[in-house]
């Protein structure tokens, strides 16, 4: 927890100076009854109106003084409170955009949504409750029956026996919810795990007339979310009730046994009313703290998620290692080395790519090719470290991927991933996510090779034309061509188009995979693809079935030597022939 806790030493002086401003607040709180107690005793008695109206106006003095350092303490809690949230949110932010691949698929981006989110909110509501009423709280408290005992200490006893009451009542009903609260969030982040489901999948829910599947499903789990929040304000719902019959019931006491002491003249009336208004202060004393007792818990809860991801550098960060390269293991003098590669996703988990071996030479072109679950998209994953290989090694112009540092080695890739993502922006600003200070002479270079130039060139404003959230105002095909023309504006020295072409038909692929041939800067090319055609031409085809390597050769030399390669080629109704 050491690094959420440093982050808040920027706001020390506002922690500091939120309760004290509180704790002056309380303080004159305090003085109020015994003035009171003095108008009555004195002032009224002896019908001195001077006397009342000087009194009246301390006490408003008194009031207005009080306001204006609660107010102070407001501020300066709700800035350090909403200060430390945000830089929470800023480093979670930080460290979950720099998350490695495997992690985020662990951890789930609903609840990485929820961390950001609910999390960072309910910890600022706690700390700014903390600060507000931590001190202030007990603070009064025990200074109303301080102040109590030094008026009567026979009846500050009544007091002191319902304090103790009250505080055992709200102990016991914060200790039993605050189980309930930690599985509450739990069930908060699967409402919103569904939640996020269902609208990105709307589409196919509707296509298949499966609304009210859904419908039940996420009615399921927000009725469990319910049921958990009713049993938490069932259980908290018991604090005012207790909390009041134990006052009222020490109020009744201090009158009767104070009407007794008035009576024998042992104790003023207006010392009863000032012992009344104390244990009122308490009451409502009580009641703040016992909800800041409930907050704390649920607080300190999801700071601890939130340490969670700050704190664990081994898996939430990529770590660069010193990976040795011997000078004669021959890897110095090629491009790219895959040398006995395997990875699994999971520690225990089967491996997604077994033993895989190719040596590629700068400027050639390789092709993957291969069933459903083949190690496709893991095997071009792993060479910009979106995965780390668990066995073997990768090399790039002579040095291990994991000694490299990250960003260095992400600028050699242009990578266009199987779902072409665009971001809310002008055309120019997402063209330039992978060269910032790219000119508009480069861009519209970017947009002729991947055949998208004609799109922009019909949409009014060019370049500066909005592209709606995700790209909501694009086809998935002319997504697909923006996100490859994105990836050629850093003119990459490596280029991966992992089945970034799904969505185009076949006279648009063809130009593109032209294009892509005549580049002038003749970068290593990795074809993903489901279509013989895109790769056929390609320097060299790679077949995988279920994570090994059924074939490595031309498109000729596969038709011959690989049975899964001819297959699919028949399937796809290729033939012999160079019809593509």
């Amino acid at each position: 927890m050491k690094k959420v806790y440093s982050l808040f030493k920027h706001y020390t002086g506002s922690a500091v100076l939120s309760p004290l401003c509180k704790l002056i607040e309380a303080l004159l709180e305090l003085i109020i009854p015994l003035i009171v107690a003095k108008i009555i005793d004195i002032g009224i008695p002896s019908g001195d109106t001077s006397y009342i109206v000087k009194m009246i106006l301390f006490m408003a003095g008194l009031g207005i003084l009080g306001l204006g350092f609660s107010l102070l303490g407001q501020f300066f809690s709700a800035k350090a409170a909403t200060g430390y949230a945000a830089s929470l949110r800023s480093e979670l932010y930080k460290k979950t955009i720099n998350m490695p691949f495997a992690e985020t698929d662990r951890q789930g981006i609903p609840t990485l949504i929820t961390r950001l989110t609910s999390d960072c909110n309910q910890v600022q509501t706690g700390v700014n409750m903390v600060l507000r009423l931590l001190l202030r709280s007990p603070f009064v408290v025990f200074g109303a029956f301080a102040m109590a005992a030094i008026i009567n200490l026979e009846l500050s006893l009544i007091i002191l026996a319902a304090i103790a009451v009250l505080f055992a009542v709200v102990l016991i009903i914060s200790l039993t919810s605050l189980p309930k609260y930690r599985n509450n969030q739990i069930l908060l982040d699967d409402v919103a795990a569904s939640t996020r489901e269902n609208l990105s999948g709307v589409r196919v829910i509707r296509a298949f007339g499966a609304e009210k599947r859904f419908e039940k499903d996420f009615k399921e789990k927000t009725a469990r979310l319910y049921k958990g929040q009713v049993a938490v304000a069932a259980i908290s719902s018991l604090l005012n009730p207790f909390t009041y019959f134990i006052v009222n019931l020490a109020i009744v006491l201090i009158l009767y046994f104070g009407g007794v002491k008035v009576y024998a003249g042992s104790i003023s009336q207006g010392e009863v009313i000032a012992l009344y208004q104390y244990i009122l202060q308490i009451l409502v004393e009580l009641i703040k703290l016992a909800n800041l007792i409930i907050l704390m818990p649920k607080s300190f809860a999801c700071l601890k998620r939130l340490s969670e991801i700050l704190e664990n550098d081994a898996r939430y960060e990529i770590i660069n290692e010193e990976k040795s390269v011997k000078e004669n293991d021959g890897f110095a003098d090629c491009h790219i080395l895959f040398d006995k590669v395997s990875m699994k996703y999971f520690k225990n988990g089967e491996y997604a790519l077994t033993d895989f071996s190719l040596k590629i030479e700068k400027g050639e072109t390789i092709g993957i090719i291969g069933g459903t679950g083949s190690g496709k998209s893991t095997l071009v994953s792993l060479m910009p470290r979106f995965y780390d290989v668990t066995d073997g090694k990768l090399i790039i112009d002579g040095k291990d991927v994991r000694s490299y540092d990250i960003e260095e080695l992400r600028s050699k890739f242009g990578f266009v991933l199987q779902k072409a993502e665009l971001f809310e922006g002008t055309v120019r600003e997402n063209m330039t996510y992978g060269k910032f200070d790219a000119s508009d002479e480069e861009i519209l270079q970017a947009l002729e090779d991947s055949q998208s130039k004609e799109i922009i060139d019909k949409k009014e404003g060019g370049l500066d034309y909005m592209v709606e959230q995700r790209g909501a105002n694009f086809s998935g095909g002319q997504k697909q061509r923006l996100a490859i023309a994105r990836a050629l504006v850093r003119k990459p020295e490596i280029l991966v188009l992992d089945d970034s072409s799904s969505a185009l038909d076949y006279a648009t692929e063809a130009k593109l995979r032209k294009a892509i041939k005549k580049l002038p800067y003749k970068p290593t090319v990795f074809v993903v693809s489901q279509r013989i055609g895109m790769i056929r031409r390609l320097d060299k085809i790679v077949v995988l079935d279920e994570g090994k390597t059924v074939g490595i050769g031309t498109h000729e030399e596969l038709l011959k030597n690989c049975d899964l390669y001819r297959k699919i080629c028949e399937l796809q109704g290729c033939g012999g022939a160079d019809n593509a």
